[in-house]
């Protein structure tokens, strides 16, 4: 295959995929509400867990309203149909927009739904136009868009767990700092203040947050809890039980915190020590995973002929593949869980 030809397809394919998201991208902002009342609005129903009305992450334009009305109907008739016990139990279900909204902020990704939905059908567009311009083959660019529909996602899990990690790692000295704003007079609220000005981020980030939702009216454990909503971290969740209790049966708060802190680190460095431990098993999942599917794209690309006989329907080649995935998959998620030992 010419060298020129495939440069070309790929770069038709990036630039396609491209204007498809920006065009859409253009779309949607044409939609949006940039008033300050609103946003203020939004802010304080997010900083009180409430479901968020969003312009613009309901709908793409006021042409598709109708349309999208009709299915908001059938799908609340179906949610009605399919949890009739939940919602008879008084479970209320979150809209899909707020859940994807927490996850974006949990990552600290600076951007709306809609521009997330926008995204994934952009890198699925990309890759499967990619696929088809390299393989010349509809199988290849199916294999390529379903990858595409996974990377944001994992993408997205790898910054949240970058992040809580950060997070949990700096958290022994927030609480050293917490105690010792404690000891020198300050007030809970002034003490979250000065870690909001201080510490690095993420901490700096969350207790900005949970200061401002402070100011905006929200209570001081409605914010701790807020920000163990967001961050999912078993020490946060610890340490705004402990205040909480502190508040309710009195207590002095800056002894407790010294005396977390002190078990935060000893956690933290036992997880520190199985994590160097199991470093190898852990790369050796991923190298062992990668490996097959890697030479598979590189035999396909560099004699098709060699590969062919697996990608023929008449024979049992396709089902040889999906066995082959199956067992791989199997695989790296029994390694996974092997590696991963819980403190």
């Amino acid at each position: 295959m010419n060298a020129l030809v495939v440069l070309l397809d790929g770069v038709g394919a990036l630039a396609l995929g491209g204007a498809v998201a920006y065009g859409l991208a253009a779309w949607r902002n044409g939609t949006k509400s940039g008033s300050m009342d609103e946003r203020v609005r939004r802010f304080a129903e997010a900083g009180a867990g409430l479901p968020v009305s969003v312009p613009g992450d309901a709908d793409f334009g006021a042409s598709g309203r109708s349309l999208q009305d009709t299915g908001k109907r059938l799908l609340m008739r179906l949610r009605r149909e399919v949890e009739g016990s939940s919602q008879a139990a008084g479970v209320a279900q979150r809209p899909r927009a707020v859940q994807v909204a927490e996850k974006l902020a949990r990552a600290d990704v600076k951007l709306r739904p809609a521009e997330w939905y926008l995204i994934r059908i952009g890198v699925v567009l990309v890759l499967a136009l990619l696929g088809l311009a390299l393989y010349r083959s509809l199988i290849f660019a199916g294999i390529l868009a379903v990858v595409g529909f996974f990377i944001p996602p994992m993408v997205l899990r790898f910054r949240t767990s970058r992040r809580l990690g950060r997070f949990n790692g700096q958290l022994g000295d927030t609480l050293i700092l917490l105690s010792n704003a404690l000891k020198a007079g300050y007030s809970f609220p002034q003490a979250m203040a000065s870690i909001a000005r201080s510490a690095p981020p993420p901490t700096s980030e969350e207790f900005a947050r949970a200061t401002r939702e402070v100011q905006l009216g929200v209570t001081t454990d409605e914010a701790l809890s807020h920000m163990v909503q967001r961050i999912h971290s078993e020490d946060l969740d610890l340490v705004v039980t402990a205040v909480q209790i502190q508040r309710v049966v009195g207590g002095n708060l800056a002894e407790i915190f010294d005396n977390i802190a002190f078990t935060i680190r000893e956690r933290i460095r036992i997880k520190g020590e199985i994590k160097t431990l199991t470093a190898q098993a852990r790369a050796s999942s991923f190298i062992i995973t990668g490996l097959p599917i890697a030479l598979a794209l590189i035999l396909e690309a560099i004699n098709p002929a060699y590969i062919a006989p697996l990608l023929n329907f008449a024979g049992p080649g396709p089902f040889i593949l999906i066995g082959c995935a199956i067992s791989i998959s199997f695989a790296f998620y029994v390694m996974q869980r092997i590696a991963n030992i819980e403190v």
